[in-house]
């Protein structure tokens, strides 16, 4: 029997991290090297918040919620017409947000206890970490674009200072800064998008702007197209892709378990979550919607290939992150909200996986470099080899998240990612749709390159021969339990979570007729995006069954594993045989292998197209304009004052018949002026 659902605390969500932020910053103050608090409190107050998100989610799936639930704390924004509150909205999309955010990032306070409890600067990073927590929530929970906006910033200004958080290490802070940069091109957008909405529709709470924006805005006009493109360039900065992706391989610059939550549960997450959580919008826009898949597409395959040839273990996790996250437009692209929210989800899970274990081997390598006092990189994966020995649990573990990645049955990435390809080829209908089958073929390149380079990891890291060096090698160990634990709880979700969503067309295969079909993902999202659903059903038409060369969701959901798993089983016998050097004896690649491993020289390109010219432009502002036009007029004003006195005081001798010749003289000379 359903009922009507009161939500638990729902405030309490957003606080407990925010206490955690003060009470761990005051203890990085008063007394900076006391680990107990930190240790306690970072971990502690986001448990709770998922334990309260975990409340509100038992009582809301019983419950008949069929309108958001908006709780309102205080007026925040009177303005003459706008009137803005500081207010809490909870529903189907924000709940689940609120879990995976609360949840993951639980996950990753527990391991960073142990990977971070000898930096000297612990109360501090935990207390950075609590506020990125708070922040993220505030964005899924607000409930307008205003308070969305407030976390939409909170979250830039902690990636800068997780980030950089070693900021005594110039590479470290400059990380840190074209991060924070970079993210200020995409909040532009969102900022004039807003302008847009108030102008149009005279709100900015999300009930009344989804309420009025199909009355309000013409199928495919101007002024919807224009907000939700400007939108959107918020959600390339924020979900790092095409062209303002270059921030997020930087990152790897912070601390590992910093890399796991922006890559994982946060910052990244937010411009597909803003995406979905305008729907109405966008499905109101159809050529945004073309643009929003198909600069998810082609960064899905552009951020694969350069994965392919780096040998830093977290920028090729730094990297497969930017690819996936094109995935996840692809869906919200597409209309397919619902697989791009579900492929957010268990992403979130093998991707925390992946770079938790990867923190678990820089852990461990830093250790035996640090013991024998060695200089190598302890990231560089040609130094790495053999690690299945040293460290079985980490192995297993991320074998686990590299076979979910890779899209393999039973693992997670296998029902979402496998999705998000099948959405964009059976929403090939109306104008657009060959546009929908280019995006198509180019998902299923970059599930391809994804099993390659994901196994070349592995491969180059724990099997082979290991190259630490053999006094380093007798340092090599396990990570500790407040370590492995965590990754035993996000291996068990990248089995299980893609389970939650096991489509009716799985049923059609012979071997897997057998597994219940669920859908659940997509039921419990149903009343936040049935509206844009409608919208599109009229204008463009039901997605169709059948991929552009024919054949089902389930016969191309297994060739997608057949080909994965075939891509798999190569690689590793390829790579196997090849001869890895250690990286101080290894030349850098050449031909091709050098573009890629120069990340296209995208960077180059920026350095020599924006960064290069305003540098130019501000030394010459700066030369010319302030120091030589303002501050030499400014500065000339001065002399001149001084140049007056100096001459005035040069008359001041103090002697009286200097001063009366003086006077005699004056006079004479006043009386010859008037005489002739």
């Amino acid at each position: 029997m359903e009922h009507q659902f009161e939500p638990t605390l729902l405030w309490a969500i957003a606080l407990l991290p925010l206490l955690g932020f003060i009470g761990n910053g005051i203890t990085a103050f008063i007394a900076p090297g006391r680990k107990v608090i930190p240790t306690l409190l970072g971990p502690g107050v986001v448990g709770l918040a998922f334990v309260i998100a975990g409340l509100n989610f038992l009582g809301l799936r019983g419950a008949e919620l069929h309108e958001p639930i908006v709780q309102s704390y205080w007026q925040w924004m009177p303005v003459g017409s706008l009137s803005i509150d500081a207010a809490f909205q909870l529903d189907q999309l924000s709940l689940l947000m609120a879990l995976v955010v609360t949840g993951v990032g639980f996950l990753i306070h527990v391991f960073s206890v142990g990977y971070m409890h000898d930096d000297a600067g612990y109360a501090r990073y935990f207390s950075y970490l609590n506020l990125f927590v708070f922040f993220m929530v505030v964005l899924v929970l607000g409930a307008s674009y205003p308070v969305m906006f407030v976390g939409w910033e909170g979250v830039g200004l902690c990636s800068y200072l997780l980030i950089g958080f070693w900021f005594r290490d110039r590479e470290k802070a400059d990380a840190g800064k074209k991060a924070f940069i970079v993210n200020r091109i995409g909040d532009f957008g969102f900022l004039v998008a807003m302008l847009l909405l108030f102008s149009n529709l005279g709100a900015l709470d999300f009930a009344t702007v989804f309420a009025a924006a199909p009355a309000a805005f013409p199928y495919g006009g101007a002024v919807v197209t224009a907000l939700t493109l400007f939108l959107f360039l918020g959600a390339t900065g924020k979900s790092a892709q095409i062209p303002l992706y270059i921030w997020l391989p930087d990152a790897m610059a912070g601390p590992t378990p910093v890399s796991a939550l922006i890559h994982a549960a946060t910052m990244v997450t937010a411009g597909v979550y803003m995406v979905a959580r305008s729907s109405v919008l966008f499905a109101l826009a159809p050529v945004s919607m073309i643009v929003v898949a198909g600069v998810g597409a082609f960064t899905a395959l552009f951020a694969a290939t350069i994965g392919l040839i780096q040998y830093d273990i977290k920028k090729v996790l730094a990297y497969s992150t930017v690819s996936q996250l094109g995935y996840m437009l692809i869906g919200v692209g597409t209309g397919a909200y619902a697989a791009g929210i579900f492929h957010l989800m268990t992403h979130a899970f093998f991707k925390a996986l992946l770079f938790l274990g990867s923190g678990a081997v820089i852990h461990a390598m830093h250790h035996a470099y640090h013991a024998t006092h060695s200089h190598e990189d302890a990231q560089d994966m040609r130094n790495m080899g053999g690690l299945r020995h040293y460290l079985p649990k980490t192995w297993i573990f991320m074998w686990i998240a590299t076979l979910a990645i890779a899209g393999v049955w039973p693992f997670a990435g296998f029902f979402s990612k496998d999705e998000i390809i099948w959405q964009a080829a059976a929403r090939a209908v109306g104008p657009f749709a060959n546009w929908f089958r280019v995006y198509w073929l180019l998902a299923l390149a970059a599930a391809m390159l994804t099993a390659f380079y994901m196994t070349r990891l592995m491969i180059m890291t724990f099997h082979g021969t290991n190259r630490t060096g053999e006094q380093e090698r007798r340092h090599l160990h396990e990570a500790p339990a407040v370590m492995w634990v965590p990754l035993a709880v996000l291996a068990g979700l990248s089995v299980v979570g893609g389970w939650l969503n096991v489509p009716q067309a799985i049923k059609e295969l012979p071997v897997l007729g057998w597994i219940p079909s669920t859908e659940w993902v997509h039921e419990w999202l149903h009343p936040q995006l049935v509206a844009a659903d409608e919208i599109i059903a009229t204008h463009v038409g039901e997605a169709t069954h059948q991929a552009p060369l024919g054949g089902g969701e389930a016969f191309w959901a297994l060739l997608s594993f057949a080909l994965a798993t075939a891509v798999i089983l190569a690689s590793a016998a390829w790579l196997r045989r090849r001869r890895v050097l250690p990286a101080r004896d290894s030349a850098e690649p050449r031909g091709f292998a050098s573009v890629l491993y120069h990340k296209w020289y995208v960077d180059e390109i920026y350095d020599l197209i924006v960064v290069r010219p305003v540098l130019a432009v501000s030394r010459f502002c700066w030369r010319i304009i302030d120091q030589g036009l303002i501050d030499g007029v400014v500065n000339g004003a001065g002399f001149s004052a001084r140049a007056f006195g100096w001459v005035g005081a040069q008359l001041q001798t103090g002697q009286l018949n200097t001063y009366a010749f003086a006077a005699v003289l004056g006079v004479l000379l006043l009386l010859g002026f008037v005489i002739f």
